[in-house]
């Protein structure tokens, strides 16, 4: 097999963390990204020059760019590249503030339309590459207290879905990693929260109800579940991360079609007449 170079944004802890570790341990290289690279530094200790480990806000364009030039100096390719940065916001749709949702969004859309944008050119001129953009299993359905969170992931999977066609005929993968609920500290110490209005109090206990009682995977066994996804020949546009992802999702397309075909007679009303319509 051949050595691979990754560039992993989000890498000082959690699934990002897990994946450069991952690539490391069976001799690939990483560039790590971080805004702290302190965290890194027992991983350069350990790898030497096969990780490179590079202070980045992933909100700073500008520096986005530097520092995907700076990756590929040092390796000279870019295999793969993981989106992971970002972060949950808690808060009903009137609770979020503007600078809130604007912070949601400019981190986890902006951030990861940036370093793509920026690694593009790289792997057009190699004609080979794959984008991994973390998403979420909200990233396919909604709940309440978690709005602009899974508007910037539904943003995020379309755009990817969109960019996964643009890029085919470069010989460039496209996948939208969707997991469920992993014990990271994503809705923990990483997460933002809203002030709360007194009102929503009944749909955020449920919610954590529903925290409660969900059993959390383990980060460090979607190490070899990415590395198999990196490995394939033709990898999927679309993943889920945790066994929960599945089930969900079909009740919610089966509730989805229920409803268009419901009210299907209106769909048909707002587009005017047409005798020759067949289904």
């Amino acid at each position: 097999m051949t050595s691979k170079v990754w560039f992993i944004t989000g890498s000082s802890k959690g699934f990002g963390r897990v994946w450069a570790e991952a690539a490391l341990a069976r001799g690939d290289r990483v560039a790590a990204t971080a805004r702290d690279t302190g965290t890194l530094a027992d991983l350069v200790d350990r790898y030497g020059d096969n990780i490179a480990a590079i202070k980045l806000d992933v909100t700073d364009k500008k520096a986005v760019d530097a520092a995907v030039a700076e990756a590929h100096k040092r390796f000279g390719r870019l295999d793969v590249v993981i989106n992971n940065a970002g972060y949950g916001h808690f808060g009903a749709i009137e609770e979020v503030s503007e600078q809130e949702a604007r912070d949601q969004i400019e981190t986890n859309v902006f951030g990861a339309l940036w370093v793509t944008q920026a690694v593009l050119p790289i792997m057009r001129a190699q004609r080979s590459g794959h984008i991994i953009q973390i998403s979420s299993i909200g990233g396919v359905n909604a709940f309440a207290s978690l709005g602009l969170y899974h508007a910037s992931k539904w943003a995020l999977e379309a755009f990817s879905q969109s960019l996964s066609i643009e890029v085919a005929e470069f010989g460039i993968h496209v996948t939208l990693v969707e997991p469920g609920g992993f014990s990271t500290d994503w809705s923990g110490a990483s997460a933002k929260v809203s002030k709360p209005i007194e009102a929503y109090a009944p749909a955020r206990a449920k919610m954590a109800e529903r925290r409660a009682n969900s059993v959390a995977g383990d980060p460090e066994a979607t190490g070899p579940a990415m590395l198999a996804i990196v490995d394939a020949a033709e990898p999927p546009l679309r993943v889920f991360f945790g066994d929960g992802g599945l089930p969900m999702i079909r009740q919610e397309y089966a509730n989805r079609l229920a409803t268009w075909d419901k009210w299907d007679h209106v769909s048909v009303m707002a587009q005017g007449v047409n005798k020759n319509r067949k289904g």
